[in-house]
């Protein structure tokens, strides 16, 4: 067993318009990097066309592919998302669009990881609400006042 304390590794999948440059998106992860918010395993983007056929998106590639602003970050490979994973993005993507996918360690939580390890704590159960879950609780209770 690794004796390297980690914090949540969470993988995310982020539609986007097939035409889309990410722009914002790119400095927003780059920020969490440098801040050392999050450390960045993976990034995958995937294009998938009108008629359904799915590939993944070299952005170092000529031309200019989408999302193509997330280039700064394409030497995040790990090796945890592969071939495989881009099969499951297409799953999950609407015809014309693009997707990116990343795996990312929350790096704000080692230290109480490693607070709650170093007094013999385990995590015994984890939960993920999205934030379109959240936003979609926070619409409804609203509504209903």
């Amino acid at each position: 067993m690794s004796s390297e304390v980690h914090g949540p590794i969470d993988t995310v999948v982020v539609q986007f318009p097939a035409d889309s440059r990410g722009t914002a998106t790119t400095r927003a992860l780059v920020t969490l990097v440098e801040l050392g918010t999050v450390r960045l395993y993976d990034l995958l983007v995937v294009r998938k066309d009108a008629s359904g056929k799915c590939v993944e998106v070299d952005l170092d590639g000529e031309g200019s592919p989408p999302l193509r602003d997330l280039a700064v970050l394409s030497g995040a490979r790990s090796g945890l998302l592969g071939s495989e994973d881009v099969d499951a993005v297409a799953d999950v993507l609407d015809d014309d669009s693009c997707a990116l996918a990343f795996v990312y360690e929350n790096a704000w939580a080692v230290p109480f990881v490693a607070a709650a390890f170093s007094e013999g704590g385990e995590l015994v159960a984890s939960t993920r609400v999205t934030a379109q879950e959240l936003n979609d609780s926070l619409d409804a209770a609203e509504a209903a006042e």
